[in-house]
């Protein structure tokens, strides 16, 4: 094996694997959301994302129904289902299977799949005050290719949040930046009465994503 031509270069691939691993571990240990998540019981440091986000536009109150899409690992709908109380309703969505949340419905499956959808929408009792989603899809490492896959990830939650919204909610999304964001802004705008994108301080500085907050739907 150590005489086929291309074994070197797997050896250092691999080396440089095992390398940025490292660094990511070193990195988490150094990142003070990932410890305060680790604190306060949340599943991932995203949480600090959605609370910053509430913190400035005010989304989630006493009371609501929510859905969050895309869910796994559930550190939004930790934070949805301590901000609606007892007498609101979380259903978080994810082609994943999730360790049950306190408060929180479950529905495992694809959320671009009608069925998934009407099933999590019957499960929130009816349509909804708010949908979250902080999905991503499986990146590549091509700015592009993620882009455009993060711009299709987020045309079907808006799909799903159109179907699933009472006339006023919201709909929160992430998405990786790039050339198609100022034509969903604008497809967005169509349905809504504010649509702002924001960037919370918990957002990685190598990060790509931006957060679009859009604000009082607009049934066609």
């Amino acid at each position: 094996m150590s005489g086929w031509p291309g074994w070197k270069k797997v050896r250092q691939v691999s080396r440089r694997k095992r390398k940025a691993k490292k660094h990511w571990r070193r990195d988490q240990r150094n990142d003070p959301y990932f410890q305060q998540a680790k604190a306060d019981g949340y599943r991932a440091r995203s949480a600090y994302k959605l609370i910053q986000i509430d913190k400035k536009f005010k989304i989630l109150r006493r009371g609501q129904s929510i859905l969050d899409l895309g869910a796994a690992p559930g550190s939004w709908s930790q934070v949805a289902v301590k901000r609606v109380g007892r007498a609101g309703q979380v259903v978080a969505v994810d082609v994943q299977a999730m360790a049950p949340i306190p408060g929180v419905v479950l529905v495992q499956g694809d959320m671009t799949a009608p069925e998934v959808q009407a099933q999590a929408i019957a499960a929130a009792g009816g349509p909804v005050d708010v949908v979250l989603c902080d999905a991503a899809p499986n990146t590549s490492g091509i700015a592009l290719r993620d882009h455009a896959l993060s711009i299709e990830l987020v045309y079907a939650a808006f799909d799903m949040a159109r179907r699933a919204l009472k006339p006023g909610g919201h709909f929160v999304t992430k998405v990786f930046a790039g050339e198609d964001m100022p034509q969903l802004l604008i497809d967005l705008r169509r349905h809504f009465g504010a649509v702002k994108p924001f960037y919370p301080e918990a957002t990685r500085r190598e990060g790509k994503e931006i957060f679009v907050v859009c604000r009082e739907f607009k049934p066609e």
